[in-house]
Order: structure tokens, then sequence, then C-alpha cells
């Protein structure tokens, strides 16, 4: 019995592999309609997370030419050791429709696609720093001077010391996740409060179909921010 259960299993992810195979082709040549109009107004800003493993830039140039066709005009390059950083001259070289994101651009329409290049290295800094920043101003307020019971720092003042520090970059409406694991893969999670979260699969077997598929689905989402 289980022997049966273990088979049927597998067959049942081989044939939603091939439906989806099958609907990705379909979509990638303009067959399935509904996805020919994208809204990709809606999509200000978006994350790519790589598996640092599978950071292959030769995928990295033709996933970014995808999404540079598609309209997409802000993108953050992410993986956990920092591989995309080291090899952000080399992109940038090879990928010519983009320019390096700088903290205090604006998200604009502009002819060129904007890359930001981040790493699991970055939120930690940042985080040490915004601490120190808030311990700083716990000190200069003099409220070590006489005891005052435990000091609580909001959410708000958080981000306001990792805006003070730069770590506080755009928050991502879409953020896609190419690898094995179906997690973000250690992305700073103060900047992914209200974002949508996607699994690809892994960066070698990525698809356009399935990319505008991704894209479209994010643009159907109707979010409703609370009070």
């Amino acid at each position: 019995m289980w022997h049966l259960l273990h088979v049927t299993i597998h067959l049942c992810y081989f044939a939603i592999n091939i439906a989806n195979a099958l609907e990705s082709h379909l979509i990638s040549k303009g067959l399935l309609r509904r996805y020919k109009s994208l809204h990709i107004s809606k999509l200000q800003y978006l994350a790519i997370v790589i598996e640092s493993e599978d950071c292959r830039t030769s995928n990295v140039i033709e996933l970014l030419q995808w999404l540079a066709d598609l309209g997409v005009k802000h993108v953050c390059l992410y993986d956990m050791e920092g591989i995309l950083k080291k090899s952000k001259d080399f992109i940038l070289e090879k990928f010519d429709g983009a320019t390096l994101f700088q903290e205090n651009d604006v998200l604009l329409d502009q002819p060129l696609m904007t890359l930001e290049f981040a790493s699991f290295s970055d939120g930690k800094e940042a985080v040490a720093k915004a601490a120190n920043v808030l311990f700083m101003k716990y000190l200069k307020s003099g409220s070590t001077s006489s005891y005052q019971g435990e000091q609580i720092f909001t959410e708000s003042q958080m981000g306001e010391a990792l805006k003070t520090v730069g770590g506080n970059g755009p928050e991502p409406d879409l953020l896609l996740v190419y690898g094995p694991a179906r997690c973000h893969l250690g992305f700073p999670a103060w900047r992914i409060r209200y974002t949508e979260i996607q699994h690809m699969g892994p960066l070698k077997s990525m698809k356009y179909g399935s990319l505008i598929k991704a894209i479209y689905k994010f643009t159907m989402v109707q979010q409703n921010y609370g009070k």
C-alpha cells in the first residue's frame, strides 16, 4: 500500500509539472489571451531572490532581459552569500539596459531599468547599526540616569532608525524566489511586510511563460491594508 501511494503521488506531481510546462509554453507563445495584457504599472518594485548555488550570471541576465521586455523598471537582485553583488559590474556591463539603483532614487518611469544588489549581510549590518542608533538616542535622553523600567522600542522607531542608516530600501510589491526553498532566504523582513511572495523553482529551469503568469497573478490581486 505504501509503495502504491508513493507511486500515485509521484504520478500526480509529474502530471502537474507537465501541465505547468504546457501552460508556460502556451503563455510564452501568446496563445492564452488573458495573459497578453499585463497591468505592469502596478508592479513598481520587483525583488528577485535566488539561491546562491544557482546564481549563474547568464541566467540572471536572461531573466533581466525578460523583465525589461515586459516593462519592469525597478528590480532588486538578492542572494544570501552576496554572489550577485560581487558580479554586479559584470551584470551591468553585459545587460546594457540598466543602471545601479541609489537609495535616494524615486520609483518613476524611466528609459533604463534600475538594479539594486543585496545580500544577507546587508540586512544583518543594517539591523546592528539601527540598534546602535536607538541605543545612543536612549543614552542621550538620560534614560539611564534613573530606573524607568524596561525600554520598549516601537516598529516606527525601528523603521526610522533603519532609514537613518540606509537600511530601509523600497518595499517590493512582488518577490519571486528562484531555488528549492519556499522562503525568502533572509531577505530583509522589514522590507516585505506587504509583499506578495511566489516560488518559481530553480533558476536553471526558469521559463518566460511562468514569469508572465507570476506577474499576471500579482496584478490581479487586490491588497487590503489594515489601519
